[in-house]
């Protein structure tokens, strides 16, 4: 057993026993059409910057970027629209950073975006941007807001609240965003790309072990950029691993702050490198219980609790 394979064993073998409450889920199917039990997400892509098109395995992962209630998206490139739902014309983005798998101008004025929520830190070039690509296409821009950590905007009765994130960016001082949503007693977080989920962030949602009473939520999505093992790779400064989202998981769900409805529901990964993972299937044989590899394409609801 060489080193890689021994650290991968080990960490599968920790995190297996930590998990060891959760079993399997099942993943949804129809979810389309029960907007009315919960918030719907729609992951249009899964993968990290590294993915350009199939690999020599075969696989796919379109850059990271999720649908939300039909209503509204996450963060769009042009290698998503493929997977948007036919019939479904959102027009509001919210940007967690200026990063180019996340953000492109162009992709957006093409989908018909007229609204856009983004960190202030970095409004001033998205602008310049939007408006080079809206003179380009020769199509309008759409209105840019920009937010500061804290804010929420009410989207159709979701609403969407930034926090902060731990990335860095091209822009020295910009503030890369993590997202909250809730509706009816569901909080979901979108935590996507960051290293761990940084302390002011977990204040604001309410997951602070610290702060009593807490404000448990209910579903994460969380990014494992990093992969299983232990390779030594600059991503670690601004990204997770796999044994960073479980840990995380764990301690949530030990100190009552992750309490979803349908206890069988695991937290989903995403913003997954090409380089450090493997398939889809290699994933699903080796991932702890309490975590599921979310793949293009996959609809998740996260239920409303319930009196």
């Amino acid at each position: 057993m060489n080193r890689r394979q021994f650290l991968e064993a080990t960490a599968a073998t920790v995190a297996a026993t930590a998990c060891s409450k959760f079993k399997a889920a099942a993943i949804p199917s129809g979810t389309t059409s029960k907007k009315a039990e919960g918030i719907l997400i729609r992951f249009l892509g899964t993968g990290a910057a590294d993915w350009k098109g199939r690999d020599d395995r075969g696989e796919l992962r379109r850059l990271s970027s999720v649908l939300v209630d039909n209503d509204f998206l996450i963060d769009f490139t042009p290698t998503d629209a493929d997977m948007l739902p036919a019939g479904v014309h959102p027009t509001t983005i919210f940007y967690t950073h200026s990063h180019a798998d996340h953000f492109n101008a162009g992709a957006a004025i093409g989908l018909g975006i007229k609204q856009v929520y983004l960190n202030q830190t970095w409004y001033d070039a998205a602008i310049k941007e939007f408006e080079t690509a809206a003179k380009e296409l020769g199509k309008p821009a759409p209105t840019v807001t920009p937010v500061n950590i804290g804010t929420t905007i009410n989207v159709n009765g979701i609403k969407v609240t930034a926090l902060p994130a731990n990335h860095g960016t091209a822009h020295t001082f910009e503030q890369a965003q993590l997202y909250l949503l809730e509706k009816n007693g569901a909080r979901v977080v979108y935590a996507t790309d960051t290293g761990g989920i940084p302390s002011l962030a977990a204040r604001i949602i309410g997951i602070d072990a610290h702060v009593k009473p807490g404000n448990p939520i209910t579903g994460l999505i969380m990014e494992a950029t990093m992969g299983m093992d232990h390779d030594v790779d600059f991503r670690i400064f601004t990204h997770s691993s796999v044994g960073l989202v479980e840990r995380t998981a764990t301690v949530l769900t030990k100190t009552k702050r992750y309490t979803p409805v349908d206890k069988d529901q695991p937290v989903y990964l995403t913003h997954m490198a090409r380089t450090l993972h493997g398939t889809q299937a290699e994933l699903d044989a080796k991932l702890p219980k309490c975590l599921k590899a979310a793949y293009d394409g996959l609809e998740v609801l996260f239920k409303f609790p319930t009196a």
